[in-house]
């Protein structure tokens, strides 16, 4: 897996900001009862639900960034997306 810390080979990190940036593919499923499932399978574990599509959506948007934030304040490497 390629990842933003070892592609970029930047003397400094990147900003946290930068990160945000990124634009992750969101695989969306229908669950049987009428919930919705995202998950974004670059960034592991990362994945939510949600009653409607629209509250799905903006539940993985806030997944997405607590996730690399967590991961950049942890010093952890980012993977990139995969497009």
């Amino acid at each position: 897996m390629t990842t933003a810390n070892q592609s970029s080979n930047l003397q400094y990190q990147q900003s946290l900001s930068s990160y945000f940036t990124l634009k992750y593919p969101i695989t969306l499923y229908s669950e049987d009862e009428g919930e919705y499932v995202a998950e974004i399978k670059d960034l592991p574990g990362c994945l939510t639900q949600g009653d409607t599509l629209e509250e799905t959506i903006n539940n993985i948007n806030e997944a997405r960034e607590l996730w690399i934030e967590t991961a950049y304040d942890d010093g952890d490497d980012i993977p990139l997306p995969n497009n």
